[in-house]
């Protein structure tokens, strides 16, 4: 510096009353200046050290943790716990004799120090959830709702212990005032605080896993979950579009989880063919006999034939009417035809429910329910399936002169 500004700079401070400290200031900068130069040299070095290491580690290592941890910059942190340790220690000392300063310099440092272990905290356990995802065991689980969770307590301690720092309060002080405005708190993160539960029954209870397909018709979601956060579950739905449910929702309301007919042997297909019941009737021995020429029933309509003609004749039944003793039926025989093909079909789960049933006969005729599963559970091959089971049975109706019922045309015109 120039000497005249300097006597100028040393004349303004004599006036001012601070010139017999001017020693004290100036030596007082030089350490600060000196510390920080320091604090940064090091914190390049410690930088420059890890991230060699890191690169080193990662050829070596078998997993990708490491990877994930300088993605999330945790060496980058680590690096300046060091040189702020080194300035904890020079700050009392450039700051002899200016105790005010120094009490203020020292808790702007506690302050960085406990900001610091917050950002590399987080940051390790978010390299760790990140890492975890990457495992078959935990990639279906909520992993970012526990992100979050332990994020919120982290900032409250963190906020908390920054409070205590700056008044010089004991912490657990805070947490008594907090007691005591506990319901503002409630109300002021009630949805952070069902949906905190919420997460928490969710992953107990193992109601809803990252790729579990639900339908949700209250939000009008119908697709597969990709992600569960805190506050909300995403579903896609099939066509593409996003719908965001609250988290709380899935135990507050009802809604269905595909998940166990995925983890299963098949999928259900459960469909009725409504039969025209003025085409229903008894078959009579011409009937039967051309009935017998569907290789598929043709062991069946001659056993029966037999047990029904043998039992007609011990019982001196007249046959003359139909309606006298045993007889088949075309939708008696119809069922059976349909069971079988249904246990030959290459596409039908064997191992699960078969079963066709007449339901209770409606306006429109009588139900007769295919319940099976399909061995394929895709969304479409399982439509493909199901629509060649029906395309078959609605072709094979009229070899039992049977007929599906259908509205008469002057009907479905006056109806629109």
């Amino acid at each position: 510096m120039d000497d005249g500004v300097y006597r100028i700079l040393y004349n303004y401070l004599l006036k001012t009353g601070m010139g017999e400290n001017f020693a004290s200031y100036l030596n007082l900068l030089l350490v600060l200046i000196g510390a920080i130069v320091l604090a940064a040299l090091l914190d390049f070095i410690i930088w420059k050290i890890l991230r060699s290491l890191s690169v080193r580690l990662a050829r070596r290592s078998a997993t990708n943790f490491d990877n994930f941890l300088v993605a999330h910059k945790v060496p980058r942190y680590v690096a300046h716990i060091i040189p702020l340790l080194l300035l904890f220690e020079l700050v009392p000392i450039a700051f002899i004799g200016f105790d005010y300063a120094g009490n203020l310099a020292m808790k702007l440092l506690q302050i960085l120090f406990v900001v610091l272990s917050l950002y590399t905290i987080k940051s390790i356990f978010r390299s760790t959830i990140d890492y975890l995802k990457t495992k078959s065991r935990f990639r279906d689980k909520p992993m970012d709702s526990y992100v979050q969770v332990f994020t919120i307590f982290l900032w409250i301690i963190s906020i908390l212990t920054i409070f205590a720092i700056i008044t010089g309060v004991e912490i657990w002080k805070f947490f008594t005032a907090l007691g005591a405005g506990s319901a503002i708190i409630l109300l002021i993160f009630k949805d952070s605080i069902l949906g905190l539960v919420a997460s928490i029954q969710v992953s107990i209870n193992d109601m809803v896993r990252i790729g579990d397909w639900i339908t949700f018709e209250k939000y009008g979601a119908d697709g597969d979950v990709v992600e569960i956060t805190l506050a909300t579950v995403k579903v896609q739905n099939f066509d593409k579009t996003i719908t965001t449910i609250p988290t709380y929702a899935l135990i507050s309301d009802s809604f269905k989880n595909w998940r166990g007919m995925q983890e299963s042997g098949g999928r259900r297909i459960k469909r009725a063919l409504i039969i025209s019941q003025k085409s229903i009737r008894f078959l009579s021995d011409d009937d039967v006999a051309a009935l017998q020429k569907i290789q598929l029933i043709e062991p069946y309509i001659i056993d029966r034939s037999e047990n029904i003609n043998t039992y007609n004749s011990e019982n001196g039944r007249n046959k003359e009417l139909a309606i006298n003793g045993r007889n088949l039926t075309n939708i008696g025989v119809f069922r059976k035809y349909v069971t079988d093909y249904l246990q030959n079909h290459s596409a039908v789960n064997k191992g699960m429910t078969l079963m066709v049933r007449q339901l209770a006969p409606t306006p429109q005729g009588i139900p007769m329910e295919i319940y099976v599963f399909s061995a394929d559970k895709r969304w479409q091959n399982y439509e493909y399936v199901m629509s060649d089971i029906f395309d078959h049975l609605l072709a094979a109706l009229p070899y039992f002169d049977l007929e599906v019922f259908e509205l008469p045309t002057s009907l479905t015109t006056i109806t629109k």
